[in-house]
């Protein structure tokens, strides 16, 4: 058997992390399995559908390196094959029109509600006389389709990660497969869509374990195999409430555009509710070799932002600095340190020289554009408290002799430039921790960084000096 597995979203919003954690436990699994992995998009939903979203989430999973083998399919182009599998389980006697109209149905539904009864359908249009039906069709009413349901006994989901769940048939109804409209239910569809796409597993978020009844239902109307299913567990907030905006970013490009690196992500997401002993930092080699659905825990898994900076800090460390590089050119922008024009032409030896120099510091693209800011440009801010405790008069003369000494320092690089100063200091009878925060303070308006020297040779002669010079400027 051919393992195939889909990821299933809505066009409604943007990919959260817990469906792209979903569509990351189905990627996995497919490539474990040397399977296939499908992309179909539920979008028969005509009032919440937003098909311009359709884009940004084809580039989500790309940019999480999730691609499709198949697909993307959409519900709304395949309403016709929706409409013929119903046919066959009206012909069989499988599934009755139901001629109730909204308010109708609204009407039981709230009589059920005063009487304290879970709201269901009575059955009143299972056993229609043929003079009844003819009567609703005079008046007018557009039937929808329901499927006849067994009255009592239960119906056992054998679940791949919560274990054997079971419901009884008196918690159901005969729910509908087709509105009068002819659009298929959410249910009717899925199971369509998976019979007619082989799908073997369906692993999905557990809010839809409650649909899994009704759907193996339509699965024996059809008699068809039911897949293997697995729900995995929702990602909560650290509060223990339902992850949200309120919670900070919670949708996968909110990430990219904070400077999470993609494999950070995967590498927590894989990591947010499926365990391998104690290891933390997984290649996606390492993640297909090993998950495992097995190892998903039932429980609710606690988004956790502080790991997930840390697993970005790491890959931050360890990555290919040229390509760390190049990902900086649009938070040159984004941060408003230069023109997007100005950005495209930075050199990427540049970009790399930067990285290299303060990766150890960063947790994010952001934070390791940042010094871009002073080192590339002019358009930066000093503290003025730095600017207050370390630019003394005295400070100030010792810099502009220190300029002086810097000028013919040949080659500009770090190594000859702690020389230079070193012998500078040395002939003033003073030492370097006198004067490497107020150097640090006139080059980059702050007191923290990276090494001093790095930091020059990187500024390069034309800004050290100049800054070193104009220092006296910043106490008028």
């Amino acid at each position: 058997m051919t393992v195939r597995v889909r990821f299933a979203p809505s066009p409604t919003g943007e990919l959260h992390v817990g469906g792209a954690r979903t569509a990351l436990f189905n990627w996995l699994f497919a490539r474990k399995h040397k399977g296939v992995f499908i992309l179909r998009f539920e979008d028969t939903d005509i009032e919440r559908n937003r098909p311009e979203l359709i884009e940004p989430i084809l580039e989500s999973l790309r940019w999480l390196g999730l691609l499709w083998d198949e697909g993307p399919y959409f519900q709304s182009q395949r309403l016709s094959l929706y409409r013929e599998w119903a046919e066959k389980l009206l012909k069989e006697g499988k599934a009755y029109k139901c001629y109730c109209t909204p308010e109708e149905l609204e009407a039981k539904r709230t009589a059920a509600l005063a009487a304290k009864q879970k709201p269901k359908y009575d059955g009143r249009c299972r056993s229609l006389t043929a003079q009844e039906e003819q009567n609703f069709i005079r008046e007018g009413r557009q039937p929808a389709l329901r499927i006849k349901i067994p009255q009592s006994g239960t119906i056992v989901v054998e679940d791949a990660i919560r274990g054997r769940v079971e419901f009884d048939f008196s918690e159901l109804d005969d729910f509908i497969l087709l509105r009068s409209d002819g659009r298929p239910t959410y249910n009717f569809a899925v199971v369509v869509d998976d019979i007619t796409m082989g799908i073997t597993h369906v692993i999905r978020a557990d809010e839809h374990l409650n649909n899994t009844p009704k759907q193996i239902l339509i699965y024996q109307a059809f008699g068809h195999p039911t897949p293997i299913f697995a729900h995995v567990p929702m990602v909560l907030a650290k509060d223990r409430s339902k992850l949200s905006k309120r919670h900070g970013a919670t949708a996968v490009f909110e990430f990219r555009d904070r400077g999470v690196l993609p494999e950070a992500l995967v590498n927590y997401l894989a990591r947010l509710g499926w365990s391998y002993g104690d290891q933390e930092i997984f290649s996606k080699d390492e993640l297909i070799a090993n998950f495992s659905l097995d190892a998903v825990h039932p429980s609710a898994a606690i988004f956790d932002e502080e790991k997930l900076l840390w697993l970005n800090q790491h890959y931050l460390k360890t990555g290919d600095p040229q390509r760390l590089g190049e990902l900086l050119r649009p938070f040159l922008v984004k941060l408003n340190i230069m023109s997007e024009a100005e950005a495209q032409v930075v050199p990427s030896e540049k970009l790399t020289q930067i990285v290299v120099l303060f990766r150890e510091r960063a947790k994010t693209l952001t934070e390791l554009a940042e010094p871009a800011r002073y080192l590339l440009t002019d358009n930066f801010s000093y503290d003025p408290e730095a600017v207050k405790k370390f630019l003394t008069p005295e400070k100030i003369a010792l810099l502009k002799g220190l300029a002086e000494a810097l000028a013919s320092v040949e080659p500009f690089t770090a190594a000859e430039l702690e020389q230079a100063t070193r012998a500078y200091l040395e002939s003033q009878g003073t030492a370097l921790k006198e004067i490497a925060q107020p150097c640090r303070v006139a080059l980059t308006g702050r007191t923290a960084g990276a090494g001093l020297f790095e930091t020059m040779e990187l500024m390069g002669r034309e800004r050290v000096l100049a800054r070193m010079k104009s220092v006296a400027s910043l106490l008028a």
